[in-house]
């Protein structure tokens, strides 16, 4: 059984930080690619960042030199560093993750979600 656990989200002034944190559990034997999507109030989800197992990186234009993504393989462990935070990134961030499972299973894992409210 794979799980991923995000933290790090809540409320926070327009030109706040926040980092947010997503651990994987379970039988794994390997994790690819990692990212963070979000989906506000009435839009559809969308992606925010994405991270290969290699430390290649990609961004939204609207959070491009705000928002900085990273990864601890060892701690099996994806951030997103959020700086100079606006309103409109307001959201529900979402953990995803393409993970190799013991015994051998390719699949695609999305964590809960956790809040991120952006708001004076």
């Amino acid at each position: 059984q794979v799980q991923l656990v995000e933290s790090g989200g809540g409320l926070v002034q327009p030109g706040g930080s926040l980092r947010l944190s997503c651990a994987a559990s379970g039988s794994i034997f390997s994790i690819n690619a990692m990212r963070w999507y979000r989906q506000a109030p009435g839009k559809e989800r969308e992606l925010v960042a994405g991270i290969t197992s290699g430390r290649s990186t990609n961004y939204a234009d609207s959070v491009k030199g705000r928002f900085t993504i990273s990864r601890d393989n060892a701690k099996k462990t994806v951030y997103l560093q959020m700086n100079s935070l606006k309103p409109e990134d307001t959201a529900v961030y979402y953990c995803n993750a393409d993970i190799i499972s013991t015994p051998f299973r390719m699949a695609d894992y999305w964590g809960q979600g956790t809040q991120v409210t952006v708001s004076s």
